[in-house]
């Protein structure tokens, strides 16, 4: 009993250790962006807009096809056991309020993040993030804002083309393949959103935007000893990303839901 006590208080205090240093370097970014020096401003415009091209315009292929398979079988199966004024309501409180942005999320995990750690480790292993400190080059520059930035705005666009297109998309689908009387569905829906639902799932779209970020780089930072280390620091950084939007998920639910 006492070696499983001991083990539960060494894993709380890496955890908690793990939360200080993702707090800490979230700082360093947060106060990057403030001052955002003049040297370099071209130089990091550059690689935001080439993240933002690869984490949502490169993205597009897998979240339209998503989007249109979940809109349209949701709106289906919802069609059949809510009432016609009561449809527009779930697909708000489902589809663009709950499922939207944590698939839209987990998409993002799956390709940019795993790929941020992917990269980061390989530029602690092969000490090019020292060779830049060395030239003088602030790594948070043109490494960790620059990621910041693209992956929240991505975040922000990625989740408004999923919203639209699994809502209209999915009625398009629906309306085309049954004959189910859903010619007030998208007035429903239209009626039932509210601001506060667009407020969350911005709120989301922020938090997850950033989050992701911090926890990917984190672990690729992380790997100490060689590049055996990074597909482990990859897996743990992408597991970490989805318990950290579902637990988003959950509070922001809970604060303004319930």
């Amino acid at each position: 009993m006492r070696d499983f006590v001991g083990f539960l208080g060494r894993q709380t205090g890496v955890r908690l250790n793990r939360y200080a240093d993702q707090s800490a370097f979230l700082y360093r970014i947060l106060r990057q962006i403030v001052i955002n020096p003049k040297a370099g401003r071209m130089l990091r415009t550059r690689i935001v807009v080439e993240q933002i091209y690869f984490t949502a315009v490169e993205a597009l292929w897998i979240v339209i096809p998503i989007a249109l398979l979940l809109g349209s079988m949701m709106i289906l199966q919802l069609s059949d056991v809510a009432a016609q004024h009561d449809l527009g309501r779930v697909t708000v409180a489902l589809l663009i309020r709950e499922f939207g942005p944590l698939i839209t999320a987990l998409i993002v995990v799956l390709r940019s993040a795993t790929a941020v750690t992917i990269e980061t480790g390989y530029m602690k292993v092969l000490n090019e993030i020292e060779a830049l400190e060395l030239q003088g080059i602030n790594p948070l520059d043109i490494l960790y804002v620059p990621r910041m930035i693209g992956i929240t705005v991505s975040m922000f666009c990625l989740i408004t083309i999923f919203c639209i297109t699994a809502v209209l998309g999915g009625y398009a689908i629906a309306w085309a393949l049954t004959t189910l009387p859903l010619q007030n569905l998208l007035f429903q829906i239209g009626k039932a959103i509210t601001g506060l639902d667009i407020a969350v799932v911005a709120l989301k779209a922020l938090f997850f935007g950033v989050g992701i970020t911090v926890i990917s780089l984190h672990h690729g930072l992380a790997v100490q000893k060689g590049i055996t280390e990074v597909p482990v620091a990859t897996s743990r950084g992408a597991v970490a990303c989805l318990y950290y939007c579902l637990s988003v998920n959950v509070i922001l639910f809970a604060a303004f839901f319930l």
